[in-house]
């Protein structure tokens, strides 16, 4: 499966979804990131090849020798993304799904609309353009009216309100240290023996065990909450 991630709006969430979301459960696809400014899936550890939106032509052969890939395209890199897509006659047909991860803002449910407007008006399939809503803080139907209800009004893309991430301090940790969640779960260090045969005196030692053990204990239901939201959004 080949993915692509994007939004004219910034702060969304697409390294979060490409990087904690998509590749874990996508065999550990190849991510490449269409960026210039932001943070990406490099800054997390992951293995990446970066790229600017004008460099289209070398994505379209690397995706067409790929079985399972994803793409991390910037806000600041749409543009040249999408008009250097249209130079390749059926290019979007190589990309199997656009996700749009987008909050609860006002401004990012309009940019997220535009986004999907653009991708119809390059002749994408509505049901290959899916919303995943991002930082939720209760109840998607009121925090994304305005996304819901131009989804139902148009048909123009799949809006599943069982695709969401809810806002949760783990993903700030895990970019702090530099890290994934599946490395997190992997990790079977026993960080609360270790706390109890640790010198009291040694602050640093014990605020480096009682993070990892915290880090450990947030991202194990955010991980099986994860597992719900790509099912939902991948839903047929």
């Amino acid at each position: 499966m080949k993915v692509a991630v994007l939004n004219y709006s910034g702060s969304v969430g697409k390294t979060i979804v490409a990087s904690h979301l998509l590749a874990p459960r996508m065999n550990h696809a190849s991510i490449f990131a269409i960026e210039t400014t932001n943070e990406t899936a490099a800054d997390l550890g992951l293995n990446i090849d970066q790229l600017r939106g004008e460099q289209f032509g070398k994505l379209f052969r690397d995706l067409l020798r790929l079985q399972d890939a994803i793409v991390d395209v910037g806000a600041s890199n749409i543009e040249d993304f999408l008009s250097a897509m249209t130079r390749y006659e059926g290019a979007y047909e190589e990309i199997d799904f656009f996700v749009l991860p987008v909050i609860g803002t006002g401004k990012a449910q309009r940019e997220t609309i535009k986004t999907i407007t653009a991708l119809a008006n390059l002749g994408v399939a509505s049901d290959r353009i899916r919303v995943i809503f991002n930082r939720v803080e209760s109840d998607v139907e009121e925090e994304f009216l305005p996304v819901l209800t131009y989804a139902s009004k148009t048909g123009d893309f799949i809006a599943n309100p069982l695709a969401l991430i809810y806002e949760n301090e783990v993903f700030e940790l895990l970019a702090d240290a530099r890290t994934s969640i599946v490395d997190v779960l992997v990790d079977q260090t026993d960080y609360r023996s270790l706390l109890r045969q640790a010198d009291p005196s040694d602050s640093d030692r014990i605020n480096h065990l009682t993070n990892r053990h915290a880090l450990r204990a947030l991202a194990k239901p955010v991980d099986r909450q994860l597992n719900i939201a790509f099912a939902a959004l991948f839903e047929a």
